[in-house]
């Protein structure tokens, strides 16, 4: 009987369909482990062999699990809401719910080929309203909830409501520390109208609403996400793009921030993704001082006087003032982290957005501030963060140190973001390689504090230097001195200690239309939340999805939901994905988004597979709702994932073909003859052309080359190193290229038929092409659909071959070739149960099935530590996710076990129990093929390996009786000996002096002695 590998998968993932082989029960006496991917957009362009990865080591290892007698979830669904399917439906005219559902079910096709061990019974789609329905809810109780730092934990609105009725905020300090109100009593509260009060909840709020700043671009009347705005015009068109401040609901994750922190010590992340996520958030220590401002030019003298403070050595100096020169109501309020450092500020930086910039801007300065502002609103906060080119704007006023009253510049610079600290810095240029450059660049005098630790080149961040130039402060060792200045301006009253962040709160919303609409109306300027009775809130359909006229969502086209005053944004992507593996708990629930005694069972994601790249977003967010809705009781536990383990990336091998070029040659002067024949296009092979790109063909040889391909083909009787002939670098669709080799006849057919005139220079009758290895790209040419490889080679192989390309965390190059070896190894493990061809011989062992060749008999001792060693090695393999070495392990033991000619039912069915994870398909056919013969353990029936017992290692087969020892004459290794390891010096002399290799070098005469090490070595000196 032959591997019929087609068959045999497709009868078997039929089976497992038609019984709901991979159905998942809520309620069980097994153990529960839950394993999940992070789940798919699905995209038009479906599945690249890069992206089965994650999907094929989450499923071994479910599989692997429920061998081993738990109740393992593992559910599958779609992240379905976003910008791709939007866009796509403005270029196309095709509405995203249709594209979506499309592209899903080209998914759930590829999926199911590769034989996934999915409940689809639990699928979920982010952007089904049965689903959205509970992301709206949870939102509503995320706005009708506050962060209490008191309690360390959210709490109801209503029980700040009680309290601001009773006595204030006095015990609730306001997040936003910006907002004009920070401190009122309940008297003040009650005394405030409908309007205010609401304005004064949304600063608390989890789920608040703000003003913030979009990418506006007036060409394409729409807003537009940072990734699409490139050097400040628009990446489709190249239109210009400005900041625009449109509504914005946020979410208060920095609220979070210490409890996202500590979590981080309870979950098993990779430590690079722990320290992604602790940078991320960025939690420093330091103070916030407030700088009194004055506008305008300074004339400075200095007036001690003293002020009140327990340590009478703290003075402060005035500064008397030109009549040109006002003072400024507010003070400059900075953050830093280095308060020692208070008498090295050289300068200040604002950020270009922070509010005091028109107040503080002189006249004299206002038009290079404008100009300076237009230019940051026209960059994304990506390209802010990323410039290292050094650019800023003088405001024309000064602020005054309020220890020493020295005047300080301030300055406008891209390099503060507004929404870090205050959105202003204190710049130590001694002490900052930053504010060292700007100094530089700026000319600005810069101030040594710290003595020979400053080389007046770089700066140093020391904290160990010996202050200088710095008061009260100088002799003191820097990391001393920054608990005496803190402590001073509390004193002085002039600032505070302060934790800070720099993880900022979430956006969370998008002027989009494909996303869950918020249920929000907006009745006279207050956000009033939607009854729950009345989600979910449809997305309504649309005939357009241009945005509002001032940059609003589509939504605000639509008439009939503008008059019921409903929110006009939509939720992000990031929204669904924050909570669907609760979802997928109990998917069908009406009445909840998870019944509590499910989540109770379920608990935590036992193990979270996905990509790196959604370290500080979708991870981060998820975290933080999965502890909001902790807090509010929803849920037992408050971290969403155990164990997270980040999948590498499968790289896509480029190919390459040259193309000879010929630049216009009358442009030279040059009138000779030339003929060239435009419509054939001439490829050259690699070899070649790497020798003429590195100068190691000569253009001469080149020529010689083409007129062997097309005689005439070039003819030219000038100076031939004058001309310009280049090769252009084009990639070609690896799945024409057989490893290097390219298919040219389909070659000539590509791209219908762009090449068909085209020839080749090729190498030993070959063409060869170039190789690189570059991310997997439609663009590039080089992705490998797996449904290819599937009907090719069978899914089985695929599988493996995935897991055999090497550890799952790394990333590493696709070889289509390398796939053969794999498809090889199943044929040989075929072999252990049927004949190769398709004999009709009669097992030995009395089977009846066709080419049977598998046997009752006793398995023998060497057989025996074959299976047991292989137990060991895949299961200690599989439970460190080391699923590359797993492959090879069996590879190992299919090999010693054809070698052995081991055809034994004992060892054969255990083999394939460790298989079945792995390769799924030809495990369940080969077992069942085992159970059903009448001859082999009385026909056993329809028993499914999906539910067979993992086998057990057990020491005892594998413990050594013998060791191979080294023996050597006179100290010279000449041959190994298996001598057993209860061998007494006697046994082993005797057995040394009758091995060949010995009696040769002893020539007949009697050794002078022989030396036994135990366990070691043997030594005969002649």
């Amino acid at each position: 009987m032959e591997y019929s590998f087609r068959d045999i998968e497709k009868k078997w993932q039929e089976r497992w369909k038609a019984s709901n082989a991979y159905k998942v029960e809520n309620n069980c006496s097994k153990p529960k482990y839950y394993v999940l991917d992070m789940f798919p957009y699905p995209s038009g362009a479906g599945l690249h062999v890069g992206h089965p990865l994650g999907y094929i080591a989450s499923d071994i290892y479910s599989r692997y699990k429920r061998l081993k007698g738990f109740n393992v979830l593992h559910p599958m669904g779609y992240d379905a809401f976003g910008l791709p399917a939007e866009q796509y439906a403005i270029d196309h005219g095709i509405h995203p719910a249709v594209s979506t559902a499309t592209n899903i079910s080209n998914f759930r096709s590829q999926l199911d080929k590769i034989g996934f061990s999915y409940d689809w019974d639990r699928e979920v789609n982010t952007s089904k309203p049965g689903y959205y329905k509970w992301t709206q809810w949870i939102f509503l109780q995320l706005f009708n909830s506050f962060y209490s730092r008191k309690a360390g934990k959210a709490e109801r609105i209503q029980v700040l409501i009680n309290a601001f009725e009773k006595e204030g905020n006095a015990e609730y300090a306001m997040p936003n520390t910006q907002y004009y109100i920070q401190q009122f009593n309940a008297k003040q509260w009650k005394g405030f109208d409908e309007k205010r009060q609401q304005d004064i909840l949304m600063q608390y709020r989890l789920a608040y609403c703000g003003i913030g700043e979009v990418n506006w671009c007036e060409a394409l009347g729409t807003v537009l996400a940072n990734d699409e705005v490139v050097n400040g015009v628009s990446e489709r068109g190249g239109y210009p793009v400005v900041k625009k401040k449109l509504r914005q609901w946020y979410l208060r994750i920095t609220e979070y921030a210490d409890r996202l922190l500590e979590g981080l010590e309870r979950i098993e992340f990779s430590e690079a993704m722990k320290e992604m996520q602790t940078n991320w958030i960025g939690k420093s220590s330091g103070a916030e001082i407030d700088y009194s401002i004055r506008i305008g030019e300074l004339e400075t003298t200095e007036i001690r006087r003293d002020i009140k403070s327990d340590d009478p050595s703290i003075k402060i100096v005035e500064v008397a003032i030109s009549e040109t020169v006002a003072e400024n109501d507010e003070p400059l309020r900075v953050y830093t982290t280095r308060p020692d450092t208070i008498f090295g500020v050289d300068f200040m930086v604002i950020a270009p957005e922070h509010e005091l910039v028109e107040e503080i801007t002189t006249e004299k300065q206002k038009q290079a501030v404008d100009e300076y502002i237009a230019y940051v609103k026209s960059r994304s906060e990506r390209e802010r963060m990323a410039e290292k080119k050094i650019s800023g704007v003088f405001t024309g006023s000064y602020a005054l140190n309020p220890f020493n009253g020295k005047a300080i510049p301030i300055w406008i610079s891209e390099y503060v973001l507004a929404g870090y600290g205050t959105g202003a810095i204190m710049a130590v240029p001694c002490g900052d390689e930053r504010d060292h450059k700007f100094a530089q660049h700026f000319n600005i005098p810069i101030t040594n504090i710290i003595g020979k630790y400053y080389d007046g080149n770089e700066a140093n961040p020391t904290k160990d230097a010996i202050l200088e130039n710095s008061d009260f402060l100088n002799g003191m060792v820097m990391r001393d001195a920054i608990e005496v200045v803190n402590k001073k301006i509390e004193e002085l009253g002039i600032g505070i200690r302060k934790i800070n962040y720099k993880m900022r709160d979430a956006a969370f919303s998008r002027q989009r239309y494909w996303g869950e609409p918020f249920p929000i109306k907006w009745i006279n300027g207050i956000a009033y939340p939607l009854d729950e009775s009345e989600l979910p809130l449809e997305l309504p359909e649309v005939d357009s999805y241009k945005p509002g006229l001032e940059g609003e969502g589509p939504l605000a086209n639509i008439k009939t939901w503008t008059s019921q005053n409903l929110e006009t944004n939509t939720m992000p992507g990031y929204a669904g994905s924050s909570w669907y593996f609760l979802r997928y708990m109990d998917p069908h629930n009406d009445k909840a988004f998870c019944d509590r005694k499910v989540s109770d069972y379920w608990g935590q994601v036992d193990l979270y597979i996905g990509g790196t790249e959604h370290a500080v977003g979708h991870l981060l967010y998820s975290r933080m709702w999965t502890k909001a809705l902790y807090d509010l009781g929803y849920i037992g536990h408050d971290e969403p994932y155990k164990k997270l383990v980040n999948q590498g990336m499968i790289q896509g091998s480029s190919r390459f073909v040259y193309r000879i070029s010929f630049m216009d040659f009358p442009h030279l002067g040059v009138m000779e003859k030339v003929i060239v024949n435009e419509d054939a296009e001439i490829f050259i092979s690699s070899g070649y052309a790497e020798k003429y790109l590195n100068n190691e063909l000569t253009k001469q040889e080149l020529i010689d080359l083409l007129n062997t391909v097309s005689a005439n083909y070039f003819n030219y009787s000038g100076e031939i190193d004058n001309l310009p002939i280049s090769l252009i670098k084009l990639h070609v669709d690896v799945n024409i290229v057989d490893g290097v080799e390219l298919n040219v006849q389909e070659f000539r057919k590509w791209r219908n038929g762009e090449y068909v005139n085209a020839k080749f220079i090729l190498e030993d009758g070959k063409y060869i092409c170039g190789v690189e290895i570059e991310k997997m790209s439609k663009s590039k040419f080089n992705t490998v659909n797996p449904d290819d490889l599937v009907a090719r080679y069978g899914a089985d192989t695929f599988r493996m071959y995935e897991m055999f390309l090497g550890p799952v965390e790394m990333s590493k190059p696709w070889d289509t070739k390398g796939i053969e070896g794999v498809h090889r190894f199943l044929k040989k493990l075929w072999r252990l149960f049927y004949k190769e061809s398709g004999s009709s011989q009669v097992s030995p062992g009395g089977g009846d099935l066709e080419g049977a060749v598998w046997t009752e008999e006793k398995a023998t001792d060497v057989e025996l530590k074959v299976l047991h060693n292989t137990i060991k090695k895949i299961e200690s393999d599989t439970e460190r996710f080391s699923f590359n070495t797993g492959v090879s392990g069996f590879m190992i033991a299919v090999n010693e076990l054809s070698d052995l000619k081991c055809h034994k039912r004992e060892i054969l069915e255990p083999l394939l129990i460790l298989l079945a994870p792995y390769a799924p398909h030809i495990a369940e056919e080969l077992y069942a093929q085992l159970r059903q013969a009448p001859s082999f353990g009385g026909g056993l029936g329809e028993a499914s390996i999906l539910d067979a017992t993992y086998p057990t290692f057990e020491a005892k087969y594998v413990a050594e009786s013998s060791k191979e020892y080294p023996i050597s004459i006179n100290g010279k290794l000449r041959t190994t000996m298996d001598i057993s390891l209860d061998a007494a010096q006697p046994d082993v002399e005797k057995m040394v002096l009758e091995n060949d290799i010995v009696k040769k070098w002893l020539e007949g005469k009697p050794p002078k002695k022989i030396i036994f090490v135990k366990g070691k070595m043997v030594n005969v000196v002649i």
